[in-house]
């Protein structure tokens, strides 16, 4: 602000804004995607990082192409932290963002932005900006949905004294969602005595301590959800609901990393319109041999032409490893001949496809997806229905509310065992792609789409929202 006397004809210096994402890619994409559009709004972007021991991922050349395209944003890479003990993989997060608040500090007070935004997973940095007098929101990169239940988790907490791993197939209800299984709920939650649990309760308790919540979703996606949230439905008693920002739907401006997808993309152009099936679980999702077996043989038997990632079998019993597996051994991994039988109609990819641009392209009619919630985004925007075979996380939770309440996806049974049957997948793939009930679901996912980019049009629901906080923060 300009004081009296002031020398008007200086530039003003831009509101600076701190973004401060959780370690690890999936986080980090997101965040830089909502600091891109506060940038392209007029604010300075400083993103702070830290960084996992454990975090094998290579973010150089990513963030550094990301600062050669956009100016306005800079990175602040915090001092690494040690570790005391060997903490359990599922506290990995909270642990080196707890530890790493002495140097976020730091940071803060000498840099003093006018608002601070959190990851979920950094919430504990709130105390923080409380200290320093800094305002702070909370960024949810999940949905609505996943913050009705987070907001009330404490409310879920003291109505029972059981642990959601006791309660079995027993439904969680929660206000504003379609109720789920407890099976369904995050693993790191299923224990109430565990360190996880009671990061997570903290964290959904820290949330109304904020200025704010910006969700990565638009209104329109998920009414029920957002109308319960503002009431203040999902909160607990004594505790008053902070504003919540729909801004979404928020996906990749451009594909990350330096991998090229040209051949799958070249493969595409030559199938017709509204064909293909195309299979990927994300950057973490893997399968066992078995089950990978399993999934050729139901997308040979169903006939369909089909795009598929796969991936390295975990190299333990767990679904998810730290380290960056190795690339598959098709041969050893694929039922024999499999390849040489589907040559033409299908395309096999090792690891990685470009899946933004191949959700967009109009070969693709279907998708099978774990429910991550980029992924989700990136499936409504191209306008693709999905068959959801949720793996981990909030991904079972998600896999429900898209079928029950958005209706938007049909699941593949047995993703909750120890295998989805090839029969199962032959025949949903057949009924996503020929019968008319996969023709609705494809006529509702569309109109899904034109909603989502309206949101995101000048004067649309998500643009204004957006608009609007940004001038708060410039004028405050």
């Amino acid at each position: 602000m300009v004081g009296p006397g002031a020398n008007t004809t200086m530039s003003p210096r831009k509101t600076r804004v701190v973004l401060y994402p959780s370690p690890g890619m999936g986080h980090l994409v997101s965040m830089i995607e909502l600091g891109k559009l506060f940038a392209a709004r007029g604010l300075a972007v400083t993103v702070a990082l830290v960084d996992s021991p454990h975090d094998t991922s290579a973010t150089g050349p990513f963030l550094a192409g990301v600062s050669a395209a956009n100016p306005s944003i800079s990175f602040q890479r915090l001092p690494q932290v040690e570790l005391l003990g060997s903490e359990p993989p599922e506290m990995l997060t909270f642990e080196v963002v707890r530890l790493s608040n002495p140097h976020l500090r730091d940071f803060l007070a000498g840099d003093s932005p006018a608002v601070i935004v959190l990851d979920f997973f950094c919430s504990v940095a709130i105390d923080v900006a409380a200290e320093l007098g800094i305002p702070a929101y909370f960024f949810c990169t999940s949905g609505a949905q996943i913050l009705a239940f987070f907001l009330h988790l404490a409310v879920l907490h003291g109505k029972s004294t059981k642990s959601f791993g006791e309660m079995g197939q027993e439904l969680v209800h929660s206000p504003g969602i379609t109720s789920f299984p407890a099976t369904h709920v995050i693993q790191r939650l299923m224990d109430r005595d565990s360190a996880p649990y009671k990061a997570f309760l903290n964290m959904s308790t820290n949330m109304f301590r904020s200025q704010g919540i910006i969700v990565n979703t638009f209104r329109s996606l998920e009414p029920r959800a957002m109308d319960t949230i503002l009431a203040g439905l999902c909160a607990p008693s004594g505790l008053k609901t902070p504003p919540v920002y729909c801004i979404g739907p928020l996906i990749k401006s451009e594909e990350v990393g330096v991998k090229r997808g040209d051949e799958c993309l070249a493969w595409l152009d030559t199938q017709p319109k509204g064909s293909v099936v195309f299979l990927s679980f994300g950057s973490l999702g893997r399968f066992s041999a078995k089950q990978t077996r399993k999934v050729a043989a139901g997308l040979e038997a169903s006939g369909q032409r089909f795009l598929w990632v796969v991936r390295s079998p975990p190299s333990n019993n767990s679904s998810k490893n730290s380290e960056k597996p190795p690339e598959p051994d098709l041969d050893a991994l694929l039922p024999q001949g499999f390849l040489e039988r589907t040559q033409g109609r299908g395309l096999v990819m090792k690891s990685w496809a470009p899946q933004r641009d191949v959700l967009a392209h109009d070969a693709v009619g279907c998708f099978v997806t774990h429910c991550g919630w980029n992924s989700v985004l990136e499936s409504v925007m191209a306008g693709v229905p999905m068959l959801a075979w949720p793996l981990y996380a909030e991904q079972l939770m998600n896999a429900v509310f898209l079928e029950k309440e958005m209706e938007l996806a049909v699941a593949m049974e047995g993703y909750n065992k120890e295998v989805v049957e090839a029969e199962e997948v032959a025949k949903k793939v057949r009924w996503m792609m020929d019968s008319d009930g996969g023709r609705v679901l494809r006529e509702q996912t569309l109109a899904v789409m034109r909603r989502a980019k309206e949101a995101l049009l000048e004067g649309g629901e998500s643009e204004a929202t957006l608009a609007r906080v940004v001038d708060a923060w410039i004028h405050a």
